[in-house]
């Protein structure tokens, strides 16, 4: 008589395997969860895009950064259209604030623009320098001395 043999796994094998899948998804998690975060603060970097070309095109049109004040204009009560580009940036969802200010007492003048995030991304901050390129342009930067976010790994210096 021949004994028929059985096959198939050992428990042993088994909870091996199941070990080797539980260290591989514990190492995975946590770049899967930085690059969620990553990708949803790309819309914060996003919402600077409209401040920015609308200095841009004030810039170029009107040679100068005292004429492209993004604060509320003191003259007629009313917002500029750089605040008011400032303002719709904001209608992301992981978008909480986005702000632009001026300095003219420095030379050159340079402007910039922070866009700070919402809960999804810890409210990190990312803020652009935009300073005289010459030739009727602006140079944009990304501050890494005050940016919040590249600490976190959640925006690189291309700016």
């Amino acid at each position: 008589m021949s004994q028929q043999q059985q096959k198939g796994f050992s428990l042993i094998e088994l909870m091996i395997v199941i070990a080797i899948i539980g260290i591989l998804a514990a190492l995975a998690l946590p770049t899967y969860q930085t690059y969620a975060k990553k990708a949803k603060f790309s819309e914060v970097v996003m919402a600077t895009t409209a401040v920015k070309s609308a200095i841009d095109i004030c810039y170029q049109t009107k040679g100068s950064m005292s004429a492209c004040k993004p604060h509320d204009d003191t003259t007629g009560g009313s917002k500029s259209v750089l605040a008011a580009q400032a303002n719709a940036a904001v209608s992301g969802a992981h978008v909480d604030t986005v702000t632009a200010e001026a300095d003219l007492t420095t030379t050159p003048a340079s402007i910039s623009i922070t866009a700070i995030g919402e809960d999804p991304v810890d409210g990190e901050t990312y803020i652009l320098l935009g300073t005289d390129g010459g030739a009727g342009s602006l140079s944009w930067d990304l501050d890494v001395t005050n940016s919040t976010c590249l600490a976190a790994g959640l925006c690189d210096e291309r700016g």
